[in-house]
């Protein structure tokens, strides 16, 4: 039976409080997540966050309703498909995931549905009386009789990832009380302050942000360099650039300028250390040669 029409009202108006106080949702898919299961959920997430369920056609009808006051929220409209509900919340979004995650619980692998991982059966003995060798045989699973009961010989995969459960797995895998799956709240997708992201964006750190960050400055500062175009990032290197080339022909031409005096004795000095290493100078005469090179470019020629 569909919801009455006070339902729904009551519904809209639920989604627009929300919306209104907080300001990031997550898009869950709740595929095989049991009523108890949405219990503890929403019990782990009380106080930090709010789950709302509803089935698809409402949850347009209702997200269309709001565009006018709230055009931003379109943008949810497209993954509104499957199994899912959202979990709106004003915390730290890393902080929410990991509640949502965590909750998961064991079941068995059922006739029909898709398995979610790679199941392996290892090798060991089962218990099991050798009557039941039939059901390893029909899934080509090596097996002997050790003891009076059966023995896998060594470790099997019997179902693939994406791969439909059959029943002679379903049953192997329920007499061997193996429970492979686990079931819970997967994010599909995050909505925050008006954008929608991959969860997987959650897992890149701070440093990770800076580096990608700074390498992308570095390479705007090249190209805007190499291409003679300032730009925010390129416009001090310039400064530099300029600054050093005017130094250099300041030198070469002996035009001084402001500026250019502690440079030049700072290149001539150079050019006397240097020269020192490789002569028969003294330190006295070294120190004698920058003091009175220093007083007159500073100063001037008495």
């Amino acid at each position: 039976m569909g919801a009455t029409r006070a339902q729904k009202e009551l519904y809209f108006q639920k989604l627009r409080d929300l919306i209104s106080k907080y300001p990031s949702i997550f898009i869950v898919n709740v595929d095989n997540v049991g009523s108890n299961q949405m219990h503890q959920i929403r019990v782990a997430l009380r106080g930090k966050g709010i789950v709302l369920m509803g089935k698809n056609t409402m949850v347009r009808r209702a997200l269309r309703s709001i565009l006018s006051e709230f055009p931003q929220f379109e943008k949810l409209l497209p993954h509104v498909k499957g199994n899912i509900g959202f979990v709106f919340t004003s915390s730290d979004l890393k902080e929410i995931r990991e509640v949502i995650v965590a909750n998961k619980v064991k079941a068995p692998a059922r006739a029909g549905a898709f398995s979610p991982t790679d199941v392996f059966i290892p090798a060991g003995n089962t218990g099991m009386e050798p009557g039941k060798t039939s059901f390893f045989q029909a899934l080509g699973i090596p097996t002997k009789i050790a003891r009076g009961t059966i023995e896998i010989v060594s470790d099997v995969k019997v179902l693939t990832a994406g791969s439909r459960v059959g029943p002679s797995e379903a049953t192997l895998l329920n007499m061997l009380n193996i429970s492979p799956f686990t079931y819970g709240m997967t994010v599909v997708q995050i909505f925050d302050s008006g954008n929608v992201f991959s969860p997987s964006v959650l897992d890149v750190d701070e440093k990770e942000l800076i580096d990608r960050f700074m390498s992308g400055v570095k390479s705007i500062a090249a190209i805007s360099l190499a291409l003679h175009y300032p730009t925010i990032v390129s416009v001090v290197h310039s400064l530099v650039n300029s600054y050093k080339n005017l130094i250099a022909i300041a030198l070469v031409t002996d035009y001084d300028f402001e500026g250019a005096e502690k440079v030049s004795f700072v290149t001539t000095a150079s050019f006397i250390f240097r020269l020192a290493r490789v002569t028969t100078w003294r330190w006295e005469t070294l120190y004698r040669s920058l003091s009175s090179f220093y007083v007159v470019t500073m100063f001037g020629a008495s």
